[in-house]
């Protein structure tokens, strides 16, 4: 019984891989178009912060320490503050991006001020999001430099700002967008190819040749998406190994999770291009039907602004969006070495994706072939 299923299940998808390889313009599709927008976006695309949330380590606790922070809390480019008395809770905000930046004040800052030593800021941002770093880290040495011009007008001394970036100490650009285009030209692979195979049958008169033959309607959909998947996790890896050697960033994580969150996060676009696909009767209203999912996939996925910035109602609604977990993902993995506790809590909603959107497509499939 097992035998028999596998052997037809292989058949279908070896009859699609012969059919993507032996039409050209597929090919250049998804093997060409993928590398060559990997380094285009890599110069081309640009984005803007509007918000920053931070997290105080205030270890003064003294007026001095009070008067800093309240640049920061009057200041409109700044939104939410969280106040923690301890280390771990504040790199913990920051592992978590719960915030963009965090304000690091020591126990001997009053001290050093009315000594007129000098006392020392930390600033610590997130090299994960390097544009938000880059501007955020720059909004907090304006606020300190401006309080550092009273105190040295009144009190003849003055601060010394240490910025640090976690996860991409140099801010290297690159580091982010590189492998946030990942997760998007995936996305763009599998999505195509998905929603092209069911309606490609249909065009081609193929489909009722597919209706008749000894296949289950399951045993259609796992032919059907099986090799778009193998394909697209391929190209990934491909395109992986294309940004650690030729733009030299290094991968901090475990290679093993980061397998493991591509395949499930395809999963899950995997089954919205079956769905497409069994929806559309055409080929062309497959492809546009995929761009109209694509736009408000990436748009509500944190790629432009982060999700924090975004109206309440569009927040809930990046929950059922794929992208943005595989984008936490790949950037969690690749630079900060995410570990399994944080990989699976994004892991978790992205198997919830899969599984609805695999069920939507196949009892909209059978009810399609009834």
């Amino acid at each position: 019984m097992i035998k028999n299923f596998l052997r037809k299940v292989l058949a279908l998808m070896k009859k699609e891989f012969i059919i993507v390889w032996n039409d050209p313009k597929i090919r250049g599709v998804i093997i060409g178009m993928p590398i060559m927008q990997l380094l285009i976006f890599s110069n081309a695309a640009t984005m803007e912060v509007q918000n920053i949330d931070a997290v105080v380590l205030d270890n003064s606790q003294s007026v001095e320490s009070r008067e800093l922070l309240s640049g920061f809390e009057n200041s409109p480019r700044f939104r939410k503050f969280y106040y923690v008395d301890n280390k771990e809770d504040f790199r913990k905000k920051i592992d978590t991006q719960k915030v963009q930046i965090g304000i690091n004040i020591q126990n001997d800052f009053s001290k050093n001020i009315k000594s007129k030593r000098g006392a020392n800021v930390q600033i610590i941002a997130d090299g994960r999001q390097t544009n938000s770093a880059a501007i955020a880290s720059g909004y907090a040495s304006q606020i300190i430099s401006s309080y550092n011009s009273e105190l040295t007008e009144n009190k003849g001394t003055e601060l010394n700002i240490n910025v640090r970036n976690w996860f991409n100490p140099n801010l290297e650009y690159k580091w982010y967008i590189l492998t946030v285009i990942v997760a998007m030209l995936s996305l763009v692979t599998t999505l195509i190819l998905t929603s092209l195979s069911i309606s490609r049958e249909r065009e081609t008169g193929t489909f009722d040749q597919l209706i008749v033959s000894p296949l289950s309607s399951i045993e259609i959909l796992i032919g059907k998406s099986v090799p778009p998947l193998i394909i697209a996790m391929t190209l990934t890896m491909i395109m992986v190994g294309i940004i650690m050697i030729f733009f030299h960033i290094p991968f901090a994580g475990s290679i093993i999770l980061f397998f493991i969150s591509i395949l499930i996060s395809l999963m899950a676009i995997v089954g919205a291009g079956l769905y497409i696909s069994a929806v559309c009767d055409t080929q062309q209203q497959s492809i546009l039907a995929s761009m109209t999912f694509m736009m408000p996939a990436v748009l509500l996925s944190g790629f432009l602004s982060p999700i924090e910035d975004m109206p309440v109602l569009l927040q809930y609604l990046t929950l059922l969006n794929p992208v943005r977990f595989f984008m936490v993902l790949t950037r969690g993995l690749f630079l900060k070495g995410m570990g399994i506790e944080e990989v699976i809590m994004n892991l978790i909603p992205l198997i919830v994706i899969a599984f609805i959107t695999l069920t939507l497509a196949a009892r909209t499939f059978k009810r399609k072939l009834g």
